[in-house]
């Protein structure tokens, strides 16, 4: 009899033992802080970092807070921008608990309360915008409505990070104007665009002409001087090779042009005074020749001049016989 009851009771304090253990022993994750309670009461040192954690059982209780970011999405709502315009907004908030003995202790549910802040504070947001200025400046309004909400939830050790808008619907007539005018904007900037291209074409057209006649003119002048050049150097050339010529082979010449000028139709003739003095040389030449006629004189090289006559008045006549 002894036998079975001392296993009975090792069984139940190996049971206990066990729930003993259960009871006091838990994990923490590293994503997870765990808050405990002792008797109800807790504090900021009763909260627990991740790891294996002792509870004393019955009297110490744990709660384990997730400290990852997170994200809600709050529903379409139906704000009146300061115009009076309906819109629907759509928006995500990501938050984080930065203060898991608050989280637990100064409020219920964390994700519930953020989200009906949330949708209080964008009609109070977007009730202070214009339309045009709500469609415009959604960067701006996310960062409104993310301070006002960790404002708020700062007291509920909460951390909004980053609020989003995702969609936002005017109404149907906004949206036709709003497309009457995207489609104005859009002819505006096509006609814009034409004429930008029309003005650039033309003043390439221009600038290439420009440069055309700069390049045609810098080519004619350097063609003037080349030419000039050339003609000076042929006439270097002829001033030279005529100085190189004697008077016969020049008076030669003017015989080949007066032969060229007899051959022509033209009656007149012009005759510089520098050819007389060329034919000097052929009449020295042949003033030999015609005077070897004559006598014996002639070839002693005497000549026969006339005796001079007497100046002065004729010879009176005498009497008459």
């Amino acid at each position: 009899m002894e036998f079975p009851v001392l296993a009975a009771v090792a069984a139940f304090v190996v049971v206990v033992l066990l729930v003993i253990v259960y009871l006091s022993i838990r994990v923490v994750q590293q994503y997870q802080k765990m808050v405990v309670f002792r008797l109800g009461r807790t504090n900021e040192s009763m909260v627990r970092d991740p790891g294996l954690r002792f509870l004393v059982p019955i009297i110490d209780r744990g709660v384990k807070v997730d400290v990852r970011e997170q994200f809600i999405e709050v529903p379409s709502q139906t704000t009146i921008t300061r115009d009076n315009a309906p819109i629907n907004v759509d928006f995500l908030i990501y938050w984080r608990i930065s203060d898991p003995l608050k989280s637990v202790v100064n409020v219920v549910n964390f994700p519930g309360a953020l989200q009906g802040v949330a949708t209080t504070t964008l009609r109070a947001v977007i009730g202070d915008i214009l339309l045009d200025e709500v469609l415009s400046k959604r960067e701006q309004i996310n960062e409104v409505l993310r301070v006002k909400l960790d404002e708020v939830t700062e007291r509920w050790g909460g951390k909004v990070t980053t609020v989003e808008i995702r969609e936002i619907t005017p109404p149907r007539d906004v949206q036709d104007a709003m497309n009457r005018q995207l489609s104005a904007e859009r002819t505006r900037r096509a006609v814009i665009t034409e004429s930008e291209g029309t003005r650039q074409a033309a003043i390439n057209v221009a600038e290439g002409q420009k440069q055309a006649e700069i390049l045609k003119a810098e080519g004619d002048r350097q063609a003037a001087i080349l030419r000039a050049e050339g003609f000076g150097q042929a006439l270097t050339r002829i001033f030279q090779a005529a100085a190189e010529v004697d008077q016969k082979t020049m008076s030669l010449q003017y015989l080949e042009t007066l032969k060229a000028l007899g051959a022509g139709p033209a009656t007149k003739f012009v005759i510089p005074m520098e050819f007389t003095h060329l034919l000097d040389p052929f009449v020295d030449f042949l003033s030999p020749g015609s005077s070897s006629g004559d006598g014996g004189e002639g070839r002693a090289g005497s000549s026969t001049r006339t005796p001079a006559r007497p100046v002065g008045p004729p010879p009176a006549a005498g009497p008459e016989a």
